[in-house]
């Protein structure tokens, strides 16, 4: 069963991250952070990173209670959500549909995660990075469709999805802040069409766009981008 918790708060390393260093730890009852992000703060409790992420960039030990997640448990989550093919191959997402089937939180609060590069440097907190969505890649065509898939399949467990990030942004998230967290101030949640989300996810599984590996670049030749750009504007329009 999911360890039940109330708020995570979710890390990227987008360079607005480092906002998160004044704000107090209440009211975040666990704070996951993704690649990079672990050296914002020091009280992060997980860590989310893919196997290829470089020896150097790891954090030099972990304090107690902190604990690492790599493919072997991603994964597996994200495959229960339908696979990275349809949650969109980005560590924001594999990282929401982990924290949705591991924690299974009140609200998720994205930081740092806004996908936006308009700046030739300083794409990253530490400087100029390689960002995920720039890449040459099927699954990444339409962020904006794919946050709506995991806002609406959140907000149907029950979790609501909130970007915490000032400015423009490719998640469709209602914007809140830490203060209005701690004051129990929360955005409405989106509006959840069972039947809609249902036939959605059933033009999906009848694709079969499913990889369990997760190394879906492997398989590329048998996905066609445009039967994905059919599914992506259904989730645009359900949100």
């Amino acid at each position: 069963m999911p360890a039940k918790c109330d708020v995570v708060l979710i890390l990227g390393s987008a360079p607005d991250v480092t906002l998160c260093r004044s704000w107090p730890r209440a009211p975040f009852d666990r704070i996951v952070a993704i690649n990079n992000a672990w050296r914002v703060r020091r009280d992060w409790d997980v860590l989310i990173h893919p196997d290829d992420f470089p020896e150097h960039r790891h954090p030099p030990g972990l304090a107690p209670g902190q604990r690492i997640v790599r493919s072997d448990v991603y994964v597996p989550s994200q495959n229960r959500f339908g696979g990275v093919i349809y949650a969109g191959g980005t560590m924001a997402f594999t990282t929401g549909y982990w924290v949705l089937d591991a924690l299974r939180p009140r609200v998720m609060a994205f930081a740092g995660c806004n996908m936006v590069y308009d700046a030739v440097a300083g794409t990253h907190f530490y400087g100029t990075g390689a960002a995920d969505p720039l890449r040459p890649d099927m699954t990444l065509q339409d962020l904006e469709a794919k946050s709506a898939r995991l806002m609406l399949l959140a907000a149907q467990l029950g979790t609501l999805a909130v970007n915490l990030s000032p400015g423009p942004s490719r998640l469709v998230f209602p914007q809140a802040t830490p203060e209005a967290l701690a004051a129990g101030a929360l955005p409405a949640p989106p509006t959840v069409d069972a039947a809609r989300i249902d036939a959605i996810r059933a033009r999906e599984r009848a694709l079969n766009y499913v990889v369990e590996s997760g190394r879906y670049w492997e398989e590329a030749d048998r996905f066609d981008p445009e039967r994905l750009a059919e599914i992506d504007a259904l989730w645009r329009a359900a949100a």
